[in-house]
């Protein structure tokens, strides 16, 4: 059985990775339909624990692009890959 991971998941990797994402581009990206949905889900899931912020901007257009903004003070320990798995961060002097 492959590893499926969800549209959630990768839209949350996408952003934890530094950058930003309007409807549009979630849409031709990864086939979200609704990101503002999406997005709200992803605020509750994220903010839980203080980690990260959900921030936006409004683009030239218009339109919102959603971004993550790490809050943590310490260095992370793990880093999720592309398929949403974690691995840990090689640690640098």
């Amino acid at each position: 059985m492959a590893n499926v991971i969800s549209k959630k998941r990768r839209v949350i990797n996408y952003l934890a990775a530094g950058r930003g994402i309007t409807a549009a581009e979630a849409r031709s990206r990864f086939g979200v339909k609704n990101l503002r949905a999406m997005m709200s889900d992803i605020r509750v899931l994220v903010e839980r624990y203080g980690n990260w912020e959900v921030e936006t901007e409004e683009t030239r257009s218009g339109s919102t692009r959603y971004f993550m903004r790490d809050t943590h003070t310490g260095r992370r320990k793990f880093k999720f890959d592309v398929d949403g798995s974690r691995s840990a961060i090689a640690a640098t002097r």
